[in-house]
């Protein structure tokens, strides 16, 4: 399947590892974002330096020549291209680069360039499968989602593709003047993949891939062990999905296998390790770790719970070696869930740097 073809997935290189190494056509594809398109206030020193970059996206250039850029923001933009690109040229593969920008710690790259590149690893991670609900989950990993309970169930929407149509509701700019003079245009039906629509998901029928929401519903029925207990409810659940895509990115980056499951609570007496997949779960899981209270609104937060456990123990930290690991996931006050996959890379208890 040739999906999110956006990510220029078929402009990259592969080495001996499978890891992407960035070339010509690939760096033009940042040229021709919204951040450094060229518009019609461009002065003539911007275009030059568009033109240029266009015909030899590695070529160097100089601060004096980004100076002569009358716009502030097109410069800034500029220096943010060039830092980035000079920086992944250096590290070789976009993995290395992705692996060396969270373990220096100093992150000096925007949080859309990150999310390209995870985009980008991802698409390769998959390539060949024919499981919509594999590649509808892995868009967690680098597309924020907002979180829903409708009759029970639990539901991802893309952020960004969700606010845009209920901004205009799915008419683009004639949508949003509707809606700006108070003219309420026809609601537009968003689907849940599953089974029977996954082929048109495919083919991009199913008003556009990023709008199909994916169904993560679990039901909370009592407290055991720490607090926690989930059953899964539904079987065309996307979270066995999401755990298939984790397992890839761990052995893809961190070269360790893998399994991961979602599970239906922590009723661990030897509870040892726990990684929260974003910043709302990470700080659940250490309060109920450390037995501090949690009230029911964080709690209801908590979308899923996983078990991750390494198939060879040596792998791992001899203290907590043959101790499963634990994973979170949870939305934010606001309703939404930024999935951070760099958390799996820098907080599993390895026995060895990678």
């Amino acid at each position: 399947m040739d999906f999110w073809p956006g990510c220029g997935w078929a402009q990259l290189e592969r080495d001996e590892r499978g890891w992407l190494r960035p070339g010509d056509d690939w760096l033009r594809l940042f040229l021709a974002r919204p951040e450094l398109a060229l518009v019609d206030e461009s002065c003539a020193s911007e275009r030059a330096l568009h033109k240029a970059l266009l015909e030899a996206p590695t070529r160097p250039v100089t601060a004096e020549r980004l100076a002569r850029l009358q716009d502030a923001d097109a410069r800034e933009n500029y220096a943010v291209f060039l830092r980035f690109r000079d920086a992944l040229l250096s590290a070789g593969t976009l993995q290395s680069f992705y692996i060396g920008l969270f373990r220096r710690g100093a992150i000096d790259t925007p949080p859309l360039f990150v999310d390209l590149l995870v985009q980008a690893m991802l698409r390769g991670l998959l390539d060949g499968t024919d499981d919509a609900f594999e590649a509808r989950a892995a868009e967690l990993l680098f597309r924020p989602q907002r979180i829903t309970v409708q009759d029970g169930r639990v539901l991802a929407a893309d952020r960004d593709a969700i606010d845009l149509l209920h901004e205009t509701a799915g008419l683009g700019e004639i949508g949003r003047l509707l809606r700006r003079g108070q003219v309420q245009p026809r609601a537009l039906d968003v689907e849940v993949l599953t089974a029977d629509n996954a082929a048109r998901y495919w083919a991009g029928e199913v008003t556009g891939r990023h709008h199909v929401l994916l169904d993560l519903t679990q039901e909370l029925t009592q407290d055991v062990g720490h607090g926690l207990q989930f059953r899964l409810q539904n079987a065309r659940s996307g979270l066995p999905a999401l755990a298939r895509v984790l397992e890839r990115w761990v052995a893809h980056l961190l070269g360790v296998q893998v399994t991961v499951a979602p599970v239906q609570r922590i009723d661990d007496a030897q509870w040892r390790w726990h990684v929260g997949l974003d910043a709302e779960a990470t700080a659940l899981l250490n309060d109920l770790y450390e037995d501090r209270p949690v009230d029911d609104e964080r709690r209801r937060r908590l979308v899923s719970l996983f078990r991750l456990e390494f198939a060879d123990a040596a792998e791992m930290h001899a203290d907590v070696a043959g101790r499963p690991v634990y994973l979170g996931l949870a939305s934010n006050a606001e309703g939404v869930l930024r999935l951070k996959p760099q958390n799996l890379l820098l907080n599993l208890p390895l026995a060895r740097s990678s």
